[in-house]
């Protein structure tokens, strides 16, 4: 039997979380025949704008306009959205908002994503790791729903979903996020690289990560903490960033032929050529 398209489906919270994790993984696996599914939460409509120069009267429109932007530039197809509205940080937090994900009943929104599985069937889902990357409750409400998902999909019957990744924020990556401002432990958010399950070599496609930054605009503007790095943490930061992509393994329904793995499809029968 000839395996059907390989497609990846990556699930996250907000528009921009997929260009920081995962942009240079996804152009990667779309430009080797790849389909990518990118399903995005919420539309981030209680972001905080970076840019002065903007004048946006509806964030969660101009957001999701970004958002189909950077995926235009990592050359993947439109994201899909689950409808959730972004919950804020700080003072901009919705707490009385009942579609605020952090108000969402996880089974729901389990429940949307498991659809997603059913109706796309994925080989590969990818989402946050259990830590939500620096504790942004909407990435540990998705990591928790995307995750429940990937286990309760395996009664659908019809296999496809294999494995599950979760994305690697390495140690010296949740340093730099602590020196960013991020109040973290990076001993506690960062991993080892033992858990490396699969370090992606994405430096063929940083001009196209890159690219998806630059769309989300009104997140990495002047005044975002990206913006007010120096030129020296700047350049550090996009070494580490634009070079490499780690993932660790989630959960998986196959045996693993080796680890680390060569890539996120080693050992899937009928697809071993996409990582050689």
């Amino acid at each position: 039997m000839t395996p059907t398209q390989p497609t990846i489906l990556a699930v996250f919270a907000h528009p921009d979380d997929e260009a920081f994790s995962v942009g240079g993984t996804l152009a990667h696996y779309a430009q080797k025949g790849v389909k990518v599914v990118l399903a995005c939460a919420t539309r981030g409509e209680a972001g905080k704008i970076t840019d002065p120069s903007m004048t946006i009267t509806d964030l969660g429109q101009h957001r999701e306009d970004e958002l189909r932007r950077a995926t235009a530039a990592l050359g993947i197809p439109d994201p899909v959205f689950l409808d959730y509205h972004d919950s804020g940080r700080y003072e901009r937090t919705r707490y009385d908002d009942e579609l605020a994900l952090m108000n969402v009943n996880p089974f729901a929104a389990e429940l949307k994503i498991r659809d997603l599985i059913d109706s796309t069937k994925p080989d590969i889902l990818i989402t946050f790791d259990p830590h939500g990357g620096y504790g942004h409750i909407d990435h540990l409400i998705i990591h928790r729903a995307a995750a429940a998902a990937f286990f309760s999909s395996g009664n659908l019957g019809d296999g496809g979903l294999m494995r599950m990744y979760f994305t690697a924020l390495g140690v010296e990556a949740a340093k730099g996020l602590a020196r960013m401002g991020q109040d973290l432990d990076p001993n506690i958010y960062g991993v080892s690289e033992s858990t490396v399950a699969v370090k992606m070599d994405v430096s063929a496609q940083a001009e196209r990560k890159k690219a998806a930054l630059v769309a989300h605009g009104s997140q990495t503007g002047p005044n975002s903490r990206m913006g007010q790095m120096s030129q020296e943490e700047r350049g550090e930061m996009e070494k580490r960033m634009l070079g490499s992509e780690g993932f660790s393994i989630g959960g998986t329904r196959t045996s693993l032929p080796t680890f680390p793995l060569r890539g996120l499809f080693d050992g899937l029968k009928g697809f071993e050529a996409l990582d050689d």
